[in-house]
């Protein structure tokens, strides 16, 4: 299954998340899983609830009033495909192993829209991230402004380091070698699955005030999906958790 993506124009133009694939009707599955927990028949003979009452269930027994019953929202599951986003945003964001899985698009084997930048083809922001210019803080309480000539200066710098690039291909260097001279946060694509408990998880952490600005925007624009996949606990997580760094457990 796919649906459209989501952008976010007012951070970065190219940013994209989008779905692929989703557990079809989430919460009766979780609610499935939550029943089997108390019932003494087996629920394979038991008739589904609608999604709508499903999902008021499952809010109601596992996530209201702290209950912390978190396990059967284990088994519906989301995968996303996520594009153009800076590399330090993958790095940190496949340090969340449990209940994920993770593809990444390899520098070792792709490279060819880094060349393109060198040829004119590809604009080099298509191919490299730089934060708007404005005024920044973080989390450890650094203060800067990132004006016009700071960031005109990075630009070309990501134009040298594409020439360098292809040049290094140009003469027969591998892939994994030349990518050496390339700046970080270059731009990747990747492909997530998450459980719905992990989902959690992971906004907890990333979707927080003081979380980089480029991660917290990504896990804005999963909102969406989010609530169109499962909107009862979409809306549970809302309410509750989500921005207030309350971990999921």
């Amino acid at each position: 299954m796919q649906t459209e993506t989501t952008t976010c124009p007012q951070i970065d133009q190219y940013f994209q998340v989008g779905v692929l694939s989703q557990t079809k009707d989430p919460a009766t599955l979780c609610w499935q899983a939550m029943h089997q927990d108390y019932s003494e028949g087996w629920v394979f003979y038991d008739e589904p609830l609608n999604e709508p009452d499903a999902g008021d269930r499952i809010v109601k027994h596992l996530l209201l009033g702290g209950r912390g019953h978190y396990g059967p929202l284990e088994h519906a599951s989301i995968t996303l495909t996520v594009g153009y986003f800076p590399h330090s945003v993958i790095q940190q964001a496949r340090t969340h192993r449990v209940g994920t899985s993770w593809d990444v698009q390899s520098m070792r084997y792709t490279g060819k829209r880094i060349a393109a930048v060198a040829e004119g083809i590809v604009d080099v922001e298509e191919a490299f991230y730089l934060r708007p210019v404005g005024d920044y803080t973080n989390r450890q309480g650094k203060k800067y402004t990132y004006d016009e000539r700071l960031r005109a200066k990075d630009l070309q710098h990501c134009e040298d380091s594409a020439w360098r690039y292809k040049e290094a291909l140009d003469a027969g260097i591998s892939e994994e070698h030349a990518r050496g001279v390339l700046p970080f946060d270059y731009r990747q694509h990747f492909v997530v699955t998450f459980n719905l408990r992990s989902l959690m998880h992971f906004l907890d952490l990333r979707g927080k005030a003081d979380a980089q600005i480029e991660i917290h925007q990504m896990c804005q624009m999963m909102m969406p999906h989010f609530e169109q996949w499962i909107p009862s606990v979409h809306n549970w997580y809302t309410k509750n958790r989500w921005g207030k760094a309350r971990l999921a457990p």
